[in-house]
């Protein structure tokens, strides 16, 4: 950037409004500098304040490390945006080990052009550990996902109603589920781990790790105080001790893909009239050792060409699926993380670079991607950040 420039962005940054900026590559185009927030753990095990709002040079592929902003909150493991309305909200993933023994859920006010962030309210999930959360496509509610480490209560979903203004009020209405008892230690009671709704927002789709399902219900807002009802048929069972974790749509709505974190695998469904049909099981781990692997993050690329899956425990690294015009699901790389468990990460709206949050090695790190291919490329940039759990950009673009 030259000297000039690097003044004048430096002079709006300090005035919080880098967001509007442009860089400028060596060939003249114009590069949009893009926001990104990262959410992290602030146990006594890291030294991290809370979510961070950070500067991407979509250019370079590269995060200014000097944070624009840092938001002070415990444990926002989980971030939600909704940019129609300027909000942001997190799960403060607190628990009876914390420091606030409290599971909670915060939202923010977001300045329009600077990023800003302020804070609004905040709520008590009615569970422990909230490691997730949706809002619900009208914008009335946030599905909140009470992981529930212990056995006892175990977890819960809990619906949280959302004001005009954001202001979130006391969980209206709480579901349970029965654990599949299959795990010595990870099922004696439910997990609730995600809950995503369809893509035309009729349905929740909740993946409970505890249970081996991915129980289904019904929205209905016009029960303002029970929104949600169990679908018919209720859920979808999984292999037994498989432990569902995350369920993602691909950008059509045509098909689901699902972590399962205790059997190591990625299963797929095609999506037929709000149900979910299991189609395939793709392994990830090899030779049947489960100890080594853990999948957690998963997203398909924008464009639906590409599903990439974190697997974590000792392989630390990123799957890329290529997928096929029936949805199947073809291995085309296995690309390490540069760090120990890669919790999630997001490839930014360049569709040039992806950027993974390694949680137990304290680091950001930014991968080259092609969008052609879908294939991950060189190492961009390792910047040390304490307890790094989520990854979330700023892209206005497509509003």
């Amino acid at each position: 950037m030259a000297g000039p420039l690097r003044g004048l962005f430096h002079h709006y940054r300090r005035l919080g409004l880098a967001v509007a900026l442009l860089a400028f590559s060596t060939s003249g185009v114009a590069a949009p500098m893009y926001q990104l927030l990262i959410g992290t753990y602030t146990s006594s095990e890291g030294a991290s304040e809370g979510i961070y709002r950070m500067q991407f040079d979509a250019e370079r592929g590269y995060i200014e490390p000097q944070p624009l902003q840092v938001v002070r909150t415990h444990n926002p493991s989980w971030l939600t945006l909704d940019l129609n309305r300027n909000r942001l909200y997190a799960a403060n993933e607190n628990g009876p080990s914390h420091p606030d023994p409290v599971g909670r859920v915060s939202a923010f006010t977001m300045a329009p052009a600077s990023g800003q962030l302020s804070p609004l309210a905040q709520q008590i999930t009615l569970g422990d550990e909230p490691t997730h959360l949706s809002q619900s496509r009208d914008g009335r509610y946030l599905f909140v996902s009470n992981y529930g480490s212990a056995p006892n209560p175990g977890g819960s979903l809990a619906v949280v109603p959302l004001a005009e203004d954001g202001t979130l009020s006391p969980v209206t209405q709480l579901a349970t589920h029965k654990a599949s008892e299959k795990h010595p230690q990870r099922q004696q009671s439910a997990h609730v781990h995600s809950a995503v709704m369809s893509p035309n927002g009729k349905r929740l789709f909740v993946s409970d790790l505890g249970a081996d399902k991915i129980f289904v219900y019904e929205y209905n807002p016009a029960n303002a105080e029970r929104p949600l009802s169990p679908a018919e048929p209720p859920f979808i069972g999984l292999p037994d001790g498989s432990g569902p974790r995350h369920l993602v749509f691909s950008p059509d709505g045509s098909q689901a893909y699902a972590t399962l974190e205790l059997s190591a695998q990625v299963a797929r469904f095609d999506h037929v009239d709000g149900s979910l049909i299991q189609r395939q099981l793709v392994d990830l781990a090899e030779n049947g050792n489960l100890d080594a692997h853990s999948p957690g993050a998963i997203h398909p690329s924008p464009d639906g060409r590409f599903l990439y899956v974190s697997d974590r425990a000792g392989a630390n690294r990123i799957m890329v699926y290529a997928i096929e015009e029936t949805g199947s699901l073809r291995e085309i790389q296995q690309r390490a993380s540069e760090g120990r468990e890669p919790r999630e990460f997001a490839i930014d709206p360049s569709g040039r670079f992806m950027l993974i949050a390694n949680q137990k090695s304290d680091q950001l790190v930014v991968l080259q991607r092609d969008p052609d291919s879908g294939l991950l490329g060189d190492t961009v940039q390792i910047l040390p950040m304490s307890r790094p759990s989520d990854v979330k950009f700023i892209d206005r673009t497509g509003l």
